[in-house]
């Protein structure tokens, strides 16, 4: 008896939970207008997919790329992207109860044109890409989340073959590995993947690992990383190529056992491959065109890690940089640049194909999105 009244009240628990976690939409954007809002905050209708606005925030110049602290009470933001000069990361505070989003600070981010941030499952460090030097840049963060002074900061002078787009060193991501103990640097220009040991204990937490970085094939232009979750393999899209490689993973090393296209055959040029993004199942992974495409390509996973394409789905706009899956892996939000709209997909869990569901809201210059359920 007791065990049928304890298994109940575990069971009420756990809908109460599932009943009070909502699912909130983080966009960010290029905006040089400071009236305009910037980065905008939704509620996802896990039901139908629908998106309910909540807050959004001005005065904040091309907040690029988001992520989202391990607690969801605090965003960070890549900030003066694109500004001569300029690049910093800023931080604000969430509040989904008095649907408020808060600017707290920002740093300088170390180099020009930051494209990528990331945060440790600890909350407390943050590691940021930037793109026109070819650096990297990791940040404290103090316990009321704002951003503290730059710890350590590495540039690069590394270049590669093509004579106008790899004439130096360009970071795009910045990538911790399944254990947050490496973290990885996808380098355009220089066609390397970097890799450092992070020490999470250490005031400079960076170290050069013991093989510092991995090769990818001439002229790829390796752009965002991904690790599957059962934290053997991971996956790299190359923006110039058109291509996804992927990587047998163990201990800071990457072995690469595929390379295949993001494209159908019948696509020959023009490639701008950008995002990549794998199911919490593990199963299917996703990849995002730009260019003459602008679709979702849709690939399959076997037991070995390798990929096999299923299929595309366009996202109904232009220039798709930045999309995301839900944590439970039921919808797949696209944000389409050039377009400014944003379009919410439904994920058939089984055959990992994409619908539209009928919601699609406008922001101009959309970028970046981040999808997070917070209690």
């Amino acid at each position: 008896m007791k065990l049928k009244i304890a298994f109940f009240v575990l069971t009420i628990l756990a809908s109460f939970n599932a009943f009070s976690q909502k699912t909130y939409v983080f966009l960010g954007s290029y905006n040089k207008d400071k009236t305009a809002e910037s980065i905008q905050v939704y509620q996802l209708d896990t039901v139908n997919g629908n998106l309910i606005k909540i807050t959004g925030v001005k005065n904040i110049i091309n907040p690029s790329y988001l992520t989202i602290s391990p607690n969801g009470k605090y965003v960070y933001a890549c900030t003066d992207t694109k500004t001569p000069n300029a690049g910093s990361v800023s931080s604000f505070e969430f509040n989904p109860v008095n649907k408020t989003l808060t600017f707290l600070n920002k740093q300088a981010s170390g180099g020009e044109n930051p494209v990528y941030v990331t945060i440790h499952k600890n909350g407390k460090w943050i590691a940021n890409a930037n793109y026109n030097e070819g650096s990297v840049s990791v940040f404290p963060v103090l316990e009321n989340g704002r951003i503290d002074s730059i710890a350590q900061n590495f540039k690069y002078t590394d270049r590669s073959t093509h004579k106008e787009r790899q004439t130096r060193s360009h970071v795009h991501s910045a990538v911790f590995s399944p254990d947050f103990s490496y973290l990885f640097l996808p380098d355009l220009g220089a066609d390397k993947i970097r890799c450092y040991q992070f020490d999470e204990k250490q005031k400079k937490p960076l170290t050069e690992a013991k093989v510092p970085f991995t090769k990818t094939d001439l002229e790829a232009g390796p752009r965002h990383f991904t690790f599957h979750p059962n934290q053997k393999f991971g996956y790299c899209i190359e923006e110039m190529a058109g291509y996804i490689s992927v990587y047998q993973y163990k201990n800071g090393s990457l072995k690469k056992i595929q390379r295949i296209s993001t494209h159908p055959d019948t696509i020959t040029e023009g490639y701008a491959s950008s995002d990549i993004h794998i199911s919490p199942d593990g199963k299917f992974l996703y990849a995002s065109n730009r260019g003459k495409e602008n679709n979702i390509a849709i690939f399959s996973i076997d037991k070995k890690g390798l990929l096999k394409n299923i299929g595309y789905q366009s996202t109904l706009g232009d220039h798709p940089r930045v999309f995301a899956l839900d944590e439970t892996g039921s919808f797949l939000i696209a944000t389409n640049v050039n377009s400014g709209n944003v379009v919410v997909f439904r994920r058939n869990k089984k055959s990992g194909l994409l619908t539209k569901t009928g919601e699609e809201i406008k922001m101009p210059n959309v970028t970046c999105v981040k999808i997070k359920q917070i209690l």
